[in-house]
């Protein structure tokens, strides 16, 4: 194996705690209609192993963002897509995977979201980092509140 075939990855795992049920957390993630309202984006499928997923900016534009497939789907409890940029969507190697496990935990939920099989130092690896924290506070936000963050916000100068 020579250097240019070494692919060295990472993952990236958020816990969070949500005042809701493992239905709704489901269809927050799943739901074109609900994920809009804290994303800025739809996810759009049937979500059926196999099937392809979009994740859509819920804009005038509607621009494919991001794009894979379904390769487990278990409602409310578990939830596994492969993940890669639409401009990247040709490449095999541009795909990385991201698992959402779904757990009642008293009178909560317990959602982990593990994003595994990124590239070290990408662009995708450092976006994850990033970009998860936000959109899963404001799906918090939103299934506690009914009011979801602004996940386009950027930190103020100081």
């Amino acid at each position: 194996m020579t250097d240019a075939t070494i692919r060295e990855t990472t993952q990236f795992v958020y816990v969070t705690y949500i005042a809701s049920t493992p239905e709704k957390v489901f269809e927050a993630i799943t739901r074109p209609e609900v994920a809009r309202r804290y994303w800025g984006h739809e996810n759009v499928s049937d979500w059926r192993p196999g099937s392809r997923w979009q994740h859509v900016r819920a804009d005038d534009a509607r621009t494919v963002q991001l794009v894979g497939e379904v390769i487990e789907s278990s409602p409310p409890s578990r939830l596994v897509i492969s993940w890669a940029n639409e401009s990247e969507a040709a490449d095999p190697e541009a795909y990385s995977r991201v698992s959402f496990d779904i757990e009642p935990y008293d009178d909560m939920v317990r959602l982990t979201v593990t994003h595994d099989d990124l590239v070290v130092g990408s662009g995708m690896a450092n976006g994850v980092t990033k970009g998860w924290p936000i959109v899963l506070s404001s799906m918090k936000s939103y299934l506690e509140t009914g009011r979801g963050l602004d996940v386009f916000a950027k930190p103020k100068a100081a």
